[in-house]
């Protein structure tokens, strides 16, 4: 069983900064660091550190060199990113003396993928394999298709939330992995629960997870006509940089369930993994290896 992360890879400008910067204030950062980064590769490191096998998918832009090292040098195979001239994309990150951020996301590479590399990327996948995707790249709606003819296992974080969400066939997808705000965003439903309900009723086979932040997570997990419902709380740390704490908990919870634990223990693990994230600066950097947990 393998997974393959069909995502992004960013270059992570990062200003640690006394407060958000407000409309037409100039502010003098703290620090400044250039740091590797991306939904799609930091979930890949988070799968790799936690035991998976897995392969990365996407395209390396002009100057992203530091990035497919670092995959590499966390056990993630490479042999799918596809070099193309144009840019790499980045983000543009304020930490605050909380530990709280704000980003902004220039794709530049990330939105040049092919048609002609998703298939020739596809037709190497199968039965039992898993994808993994955010919506960070293009062509989502093809990948999932392709995906889901190949008889794969599906698992999507819509985030960042806009419009191209809608394109994708959500019946094809097993496992949608969401915060709090994209489940209402998706689902048009002020809290979990109703967003649940509403996306159960359109997608039965959909099973959906919700992270809360310091209020844990929550899961609904649909499968042979049964709904099994877990709630986890959420460790007490002090934060230093909430970068990649979502992306931690995705990578480890996806490969918690490609090793069958049952819903709670992939939670419980997920959660420790992203508590210890916050702990340490940075997106890649701080994703902790699975003996730490």
């Amino acid at each position: 069983m393998r997974a393959l992360n069909f995502g992004s890879l960013n270059l992570d400008y990062v200003y640690t900064v006394d407060h958000f910067v407000r409309p037409g204030e100039t502010l003098a950062v703290l620090s400044r660091t250039v740091k590797a980064g991306g939904k799609g590769l930091n979930q890949s490191v988070a799968l790799s550190r936690a035991g998976a096998a897995v392969f990365h998918a996407g395209c390396l832009g002009n100057g992203g060199e530091l990035l497919k090292t670092v995959l590499e040098t966390n056990g993630v195979d490479t042999g799918f990113l596809l070099s193309v001239p144009e840019a790499q994309g980045h983000a543009v990150i304020q930490v605050n003396t909380a530990g709280e951020n704000c980003i902004l996301i220039c794709g530049g590479s990330n939105r040049c993928v092919p048609e002609d590399h998703i298939r020739r990327v596809m037709d190497s996948f199968g039965p039992g394999d898993w994808l993994i995707l955010q919506n960070e790249i293009n062509g989502l709606p093809l990948i999932v298709e392709l995906a889901s003819a190949r008889g794969m296992h599906i698992a999507l974080n819509p985030s960042p939330f806009d419009a191209a969400i809608s394109e994708i066939d959500l019946s094809r997808v097993e496992w949608l992995l969401t915060n709090e705000i994209e489940a209402g965003q998706l689902s048009g439903c002020g809290d979990p629960e109703a967003a649940w309900k509403k996306l159960h009723a359109q997608y039965g086979r959909l099973s959906l997870l919700v992270t809360l932040g310091s209020r844990g997570s929550m899961a609904w997990h649909a499968a042979d006509g049964a709904v099994v419902f877990h709630r986890e709380k959420a460790r007490d740390v002090k934060a230093v940089d909430t970068t990649a704490a979502g992306d931690t908990y995705t990578g480890y919870f996806i490969a918690g369930l490609m090793e069958g634990r049952p819903l709670p223990a992939c939670m419980q693990r997920a959660g420790l993994a992203a508590a210890i994230a916050v702990t340490r600066p940075g997106a890649a950097d701080s994703i902790p290896w699975k003996h730490e947990i």
